[in-house]
């Protein structure tokens, strides 16, 4: 039986980051995006909140040549293409669910990934507003990882998740293997494995060993 390998990016693939964080040093917001993540973290805004009050920070002005720079400068943890590849020749599957928004999110499928998703944002340029029902929530990471466990013949018992923040703790509860990357109180006291470094193969190892 094979398994699935569940990532959350912001702030576990994404060290000390998020796409939102990546995106506004493009455009030169750093102290306002700083300000909305805060909020969230505190719990002060929802996902759909946060989602659109980003979206108008960065209005019409976002161009996708940002979103690729956004991308292309991130701070990504070393060795995730390796990971994946490991991930694929073993007859396993790697997939990220992300609550940021999707035009990043997919762009890891050209790493490997076998599937992404992310918040369906509007696109770039910015010029609708945000639809809260395609915004993911912690809870919906849990729904999707169901779905593609359907989509490949396993279950919940043959997955493994990686995250690092309280989005990450309904899908923490719901599968058998956990590891916390860099993670925060919320998932760190009830993952499986703990990580903390700039390497995901290092992560990953905890799997694979056991220790």
């Amino acid at each position: 039986m094979g398994k699935l390998h569940l990532f959350d990016m912001d702030g576990t693939l994404l060290h000390g980051s998020a796409a939102a964080i990546e995106i506004s040093r493009q455009l030169g917001l750093d102290r306002e995006i700083a300000e909305l993540e805060r909020g969230f973290a505190a719990g002060e805004l929802t996902p759909p909140q946060f989602a659109q009050l980003a979206c108008d920070l960065w209005a019409a002005e976002l161009t996708e040549r940002q979103v690729a720079a956004a991308f292309e400068n991130a701070p990504w943890l070393l060795g995730i293409r390796e990971v994946w590849a490991d991930i694929r020749a073993r007859g396993e599957r790697c997939a990220v669910i992300s609550l940021s928004p999707g035009f990043f999110v997919e762009r890891l499928l050209t790493w490997g990934a076998d599937t992404a998703h992310g918040s369906r944002w509007p696109a770039v340029p910015i010029m609708e507003r945000v639809e809260p029902t395609g915004i993911l929530s912690s809870a919906a990471k849990v729904r999707i990882a169901d779905e593609l466990c359907a989509r490949y013949g396993l279950t919940r018992a043959d997955c493994v998740a990686y995250g690092d923040s309280m989005s990450d703790v309904d899908l923490f509860a719901a599968v058998p293997v956990s590891v916390a990357v860099n993670a925060d109180h919320h998932v760190s006291d009830v993952a499986s494995f703990a990580y903390a470094g700039r390497d995901l193969r290092d992560a990953y190892t905890l799997v694979r060993t056991g220790r």
